[in-house]
């Protein structure tokens, strides 16, 4: 139960709620929250008990990263205050990069990160013809491996400036 559980104006508490949530930062990518993610997907807040749900969507099932942004967003509305608090891991509809926000999309790319071009599609499931470097904005790039640093990235190299780079994959 959270103290202010009786408080007069409806969505105070999942707006706290989501404040809280929204703080938790993706361990495979720490300048991301999982609010820049879209990751943070819903927070409900049961206005009489105080009981807090958040639903969370992986970026591709099997993610390993799940289960620690589930304990940091439970750790998170705790320290919020909320002692009631559910987890739910839901997969429908599925993550896309179309969920990043484009302050999640300028932060990858501060990171070192091209983030992902145009909107997910047909195009996505054969490959990016043409990835920016992040480093120093050259469209003469090559990908050089599939799979980068984790399995949602692809391993990049800028001709222009030589230096390698990971790109987050449309889906």
């Amino acid at each position: 139960m959270v103290n202010e559980a009786t408080v007069a104006e409806p969505g105070v508490l999942e707006q706290r709620a989501w404040k809280a949530a929204a703080t938790v930062t993706d361990p495979e990518i720490p300048v991301l929250t999982i609010e820049d993610l879209g990751v943070l997907r819903d927070i409900r807040v049961d206005e009489a008990s105080g009981a807090v749900t958040a639903d969370i969507t992986p970026t591709y099932t099997g993610c390993p990263a799940m289960n620690m942004i589930a304990v940091a967003v439970d750790v998170a509305l705790r320290n919020a205050g909320f002692t009631d608090v559910k987890i739910n891991t839901v997969l429908s509809p599925a993550w896309t990069t179309d969920w990043l926000t484009t302050e999640g999309r300028a932060k990858l790319k501060e990171y070192g990160i091209a983030p992902p071009s145009g909107q997910t599609g047909r195009h996505a499931l054969f490959g990016q013809d043409e990835v920016d470097c992040p480093h120093c904005g050259s469209a003469d790039t090559e990908r050089l491996a599939e799979f980068g640093s984790t399995a949602c990235k692809a391993l990049w190299r800028c001709r222009s400036c030589g230096e390698p780079f990971d790109y987050f994959k449309c889906h």
